[in-house]
């Protein structure tokens, strides 16, 4: 692995870029884009193993995550551009794959999770641009729910700023993660069945803070930009889309949700996109138990469409 800083669109921070390269030639670059309260290089075996069947992997930081903060006070901050900032950052860092390795090789984008929900956002935009994406560990809000997430973020900022950390708002997004384990060890067990990576998680200086208010408010607007029906119809109909998921993931409501957006990708007429819900898997599928399936589907799944012809 090497890493290399560029240039944030907001012309205040640099990018913490991640590169993994394969020993032999480069059949497909696969970026990345992380979840919420996590960074880069936690994709390290996963992204090793890709290097194995030829896929180059590539991924930053997020503003307000890992190595892209100025300082501590920046851990959950995305400043005063918040999503938008986020999606063109993946975007800064497709041009440099794309300068760096060369502008025929084909190109996919996944996101996880919160990275999901900037990755759908950025096929809305930017989707012209690669050849696939990977959605993982998506989810869905209602209006209603989303209009409660809105109103209590307004409230805490009156009240606090957009640099609180709010313990309410905190709850209020997670406290039912945890609500279908039986032998619940700590709050964070909801990621993975893997107690040795939930625990190297919850002693991880980059995975132990706290969203700000402003970080919710990223949070939950991504949300409500890729939910609109007229975002949603930007995404262009002809790129393949595999959406994976854990059928006990909290975020999609155990498939529920994940399901809901991949019909909806289907009535807007999207011809190539694939579901695969993994049995028993909670909500980082590249950490689970069954990883190195996982890993199979998905390596397979980037191969097969770099060499598809239409």
């Amino acid at each position: 692995m090497k890493e290399v800083y560029i240039p944030s669109i907001n012309n205040r921070n640099q990018l913490h870029v991640a590169i993994w390269e394969p020993q032999r030639e480069t059949k497909a670059i696969l970026q990345i884009s992380h979840g919420m309260v996590e960074y880069i290089v936690r994709y390290d075996d996963f992204a090793k193993h890709l290097n194995q069947q030829g896929i180059l992997v590539i991924g930053n930081d997020h503003l307000g995550h890992g190595q892209s903060v100025l300082d501590e006070s920046e851990f959950g901050y995305f400043g005063k551009e918040k999503g938008s900032a986020v999606v063109d950052d993946l975007y800064e860092v497709t041009k440099y794959a794309k300068k760096q390795y060369g502008e025929n090789i084909p190109y996919f984008l996944m996101g996880h999770s919160m990275g999901s929900f900037m990755a759908r956002r950025y096929l809305m935009t930017y989707g012209e641009k690669i050849t696939g994406a990977i959605i993982s560990g998506t989810g869905y809000k209602t209006a209603p729910v989303l209009a409660v997430a809105f109103f209590f973020t307004a409230v805490t900022k009156f009240f606090h700023g957009e640099r609180y950390r709010s313990p309410f708002m905190k709850w209020l997004v997670f406290h039912t993660y945890n609500r279908k384990i039986a032998d619940v060890k700590t709050k964070n067990d909801w990621l993975t069945r893997d107690a040795a990576v939930v625990a190297a998680y919850n002693e991880n200086p980059y995975c132990k803070f706290s969203f700000t208010v402003n970080g919710y408010e990223t949070l939950f607007g991504a949300i409500k930009y890729i939910q609109k029906q007229n975002n949603w119809e930007e995404t262009p109909k002809q790129l393949p889309i595999l959406m994976i998921a854990g059928e006990e993931d909290p975020v999609g409501s155990y498939g529920k949700d994940v399901k809901k957006v991949y019909k909806k990708y289907q009535q807007l007429g999207c011809n190539h996109i694939e579901l695969k819900l993994y049995q028993d898997d909670r909500h980082e599928l590249v950490n689970e138990l069954d990883r190195e399936v996982v890993y199979a589907d998905i390596s397979q799944w980037i191969l097969r469409w770099s060499s598809y012809k239409a």
